[in-house]
């Protein structure tokens, strides 16, 4: 096993920026580095495939033109929740059990100590948005439903069909396999040449998933914002309300020691308050990276008495005021990876499972 000091250095255990990175400017020009190892301002996403870093490039073009982290996190978070491939957030989101993409979001400014969210939220491709302005604009932190539409339309947002041809696709396979005694597929005399009928070949595979993205940065200031957005659970109920769009559970921000947030089954982490925990775990002094340890296993002791062999899903990110970045997984046999962007470029920055093998 990989030794745990060099996993928690920003680099270390890391993937290298590839041939042809975009040339960023130095975050030493801002005066900012503040701690060997690390620098502000900086950029992260729990997305580590193409999309997120598409995303970071895009919002560090803000923070080195000296914009607030604000604005770069939500410009980040856009890119991805417009993704049409990405069938875990925004256009393109896997819907609930009705077939309906039912978005939640939520922001989060460590400066002012203000948040806002959206729960619910029907036809917005970009929740992260309406979220910010729920935090900006409003005096309330959490809209939902109905009510999160009529405001997002109020603000000259445009109502849209999310649901994609792919997510459609899957959906409705989904339908088909998820009982053998229903009406949804072929006439019983028939079900078993279901799959030998071209038309099925054409469908994508289900993907039953906890889908979410987050969004943290640093700007040139020291300030800090952070958004979790997410279509949420897959053909969850209908009005299911995960932890993205709940301040403390989803995502958590404070400028005095840093920022944390969550993706994973939604339950376990509302229940934990998991991303305050880790930000109060950091401000005792844990490291990002130790810190998204100890909330894993905060969440399973909590379990022990009553199912000790349960562990949830769960992936979690932090970064602290200084630059510095953790992220862990509950369990899986590939080690998580999330996207960071500073002055020195994109990097993929590999954290740890907190319980290989279960």
């Amino acid at each position: 096993m990989k030794d745990s000091i060099s996993r928690r250095k920003f680099i270390g255990r890391s993937i290298g920026i590839s041939t042809g990175a975009l040339v960023l400017p130095s975050a030493e020009a801002f005066g900012m580095q503040v701690k060997s190892g690390s620098t502000i301002p900086l950029i992260i996403t729990s997305h580590a495939n193409d999309t997120g870093r598409k995303a970071l490039e895009e919002g560090w073009k803000i923070l080195a033109a000296g914009g607030s982290a604000v604005t770069a996190v939500e410009t980040a978070a856009n890119i991805i929740e417009l993704d049409p491939e990405d069938t875990s957030v925004g256009y393109g989101g896997l819907p609930n059990e009705k077939g309906v993409v039912q978005l939640d979001a939520s922001f989060m400014d460590g400066r002012t100590y203000s948040a806002g969210a959206v729960a619910c939220l029907e036809n917005i491709k970009t929740p992260s948005s309406v979220a910010r302005l729920v935090m900006q604009r409003t005096n309330h932190v959490l809209l939902t439903g109905a009510g999160a539409l009529e405001f997002a339309k109020a603000w000259g947002f445009r109502e849209e069909n999310l649901l994609t041809e792919k997510a459609r696709k899957i959906w409705l396979r989904w339908k088909e396999e998820m009982s053998a005694i229903d009406d949804w597929g072929p006439p019983e005399h028939l079900k078993d040449q279901q799959k030998l009928e071209s038309w099925w070949q054409d469908f994508p595979e289900i993907e039953h998933h906890y889908g979410t993205t987050n969004v943290l940065a640093i700007d040139k200031n020291g300030d800090i914002a952070g958004c979790t957005t997410t279509s949420g659970l897959s053909f969850k109920l209908n009005g299911r309300v995960g932890d993205s769009p709940i301040i403390g559970a989803g995502l958590y921000v404070d400028n005095e020691v840093g920022a944390a947030a969550a993706t994973g089954r939604g339950e376990d982490v509302i229940k934990s308050c998991a991303s305050y925990f880790m930000v109060l775990r950091m401000k005792d002094g844990r490291s990002p990276q130790q810190a998204c340890e100890d909330a894993l296993h905060m969440i399973t002791d909590r379990y022990k008495k009553v199912n000790p062999d349960y562990f949830p899903s769960e992936k979690f990110v932090a970064i602290n005021k200084y630059g510095e970045t953790g992220c862990a997984s509950m369990k899986g046999s590939v080690n998580p990876q999330m996207s960071v962007m500073t002055g020195r470029g994109y990097t993929k920055y590999e954290g740890t499972i907190a319980f290989p093998g279960k």
